[in-house]
């Protein structure tokens, strides 16, 4: 489980990876190259596709960060955990998320499946 706390603590550090470039090599290590990301905002396919999302989310919450809410829960090759969108570290978070991640063999994620708990207000 402890492996799968690591992917998890990686993919949520790209999502605050501020550097596009730095964030691509990080995708491309961290997920297979046809991996899917889907979330009900979203539904892309392979490292751009990842990249644009995640791109696209820190463009539109500029400043803000994300991070884990509680433990990551897993088993086998699966993680499913919370994650909230705050303003700093601790604070009440203005979004929350749910997400399921899924790995290859050989560690990388395979396939992110996400939902949302609580989306901010308009």
């Amino acid at each position: 489980m402890s492996d799968l706390t690591t992917t998890v603590t990686r993919y949520l550090a790209i999502w605050n990876e501020a550097d596009a470039d730095k964030r691509a090599a990080a995708i491309a290590e961290l997920f297979t190259a046809d991996a899917p990301y889907i979330d009900p905002l979203a539904a892309v396919e392979g490292h751009e596709g990842v990249a644009a999302v995640i791109a696209g989310a820190r463009d539109q919450f500029k400043g803000l960060s994300f991070e884990l809410i509680g433990t990551v829960d897993a088993h086998h090759n699966l993680a499913r955990f919370q994650w909230g969108l705050v303003t700093e570290p601790g604070a009440e978070p203005i979004a929350i998320g749910f997400d399921v991640a899924v790995t290859a063999e050989d560690g990388r994620i395979k396939g992110v499946y996400g939902f949302l708990d609580k989306v901010p207000a308009a």
